[in-house]
């Protein structure tokens, strides 16, 4: 990481933006002879390079070094590994028997909180968000990431123990960061991927919960990849046929349900049913 400094003006535009649904600009995707810049306004410049393997973080003066890490761990890395071949999604994901349940959406839909209830419970999670499978001889894996789970104010009081450890804060969220330990328990090697469900907006009465076919298998991955250059051809044509390769999984469902944390022990209960192959007693 280099020292802190302000962000110049960048002299051509963005190829690509990530935007909030509030409009707010997160990130800008820029092109430069080293490779790629990323920029975070008013938090860190990342200079990604041409082959992906290396990358140096520039923070802006007042932010911290935790803050400009976070956001490496959090946007950089699942971007660079996604050059790098690998399958990378916006997805959470727990242990369940002997395998993987992964759960996918956008921002909102309750990805961590998820993944949260679980792991407290018992059954170990192996990534909050950035989720990386790859090919394995039972179908595909799902891999672990970083041992940390965020959290708003919210989920944090209805889920998390008081004696759980807490990460220091970050300067672009209110949510907290909670580290694995035995409150929250992780899990730190491949698991077969079992089962993955696309979550709904929480705009049900009741839980739902039906198959998707291939071809919608493929669009809801699609819509949750990382990828670092969405206008490198050869790059998204291989994306494009390893996540046809997943889609044919018959693994894949769209699972909706009310959003309250009271009936979230009962929506456990019925992703448990649903997916776990081998029964965990640790899991209830």
């Amino acid at each position: 990481m280099d020292r802190a400094r302000r962000q110049a003006p960048v002299a051509t535009p963005p190829f690509h933006t990530w935007v909030f649904p509030d409009g707010t600009l997160w990130t800008e995707f820029h092109r430069n002879d080293g490779g790629y810049l990323l920029r975070f306004p008013q938090l860190a410049d990342f200079q990604v390079a041409a082959d992906a393997r290396t990358v140096t973080g520039v923070p802006v003066p007042e932010v911290s070094e935790g803050t400009t890490q976070h956001l490496y761990l959090n946007q950089i890395l699942p971007l660079v590994l996604s050059k790098l071949g690998k399958l990378v999604f916006h997805a959470s994901a727990v242990e369940i028997g002997a395998g993987a349940v992964a759960f996918v959406g956008e921002s909102g839909r309750g990805k961590s909180t998820l993944a949260a209830s679980f792991a407290v419970s018992g059954c170990r999670f192996l990534t909050d968000d950035g989720l990386v499978v790859e090919p394995s001889g039972e179908g595909f894996a799902a891999l672990p990431s970083h041992p940390s789970i965020r959290l708003w104010d919210d989920s944090e009081a209805a889920l998390i123990p008081p004696a759980a450890r807490r990460a220091p804060p970050v300067h672009y969220t209110t949510k907290a960061r909670f580290l694995a330990d035995e409150n929250l328990a992780f899990c730190e090697t491949p698991r077969p991927l079992r089962r993955v469900y696309f979550l709904g907006d929480g705009g049900s009465t009741r839980l739902e919960l039906h198959r998707l076919s291939p071809a919608e298998t493929l669009l809801e991955w699609v819509k949750h990849s990382f990828l670092l250059d969405i206008e490198e051809l050869p790059r998204l044509a291989s994306h494009f046929d390893q996540v046809a390769a997943l889609a044919k999984q018959p693994i894949h469902y769209r699972l909706d349900y009310p959003r309250r944390f009271e009936d979230l022990a009962a929506v456990r209960q019925v992703i448990l049913a649903h997916a776990r192959e081998e029964h965990d007693d640790r899991c209830n």
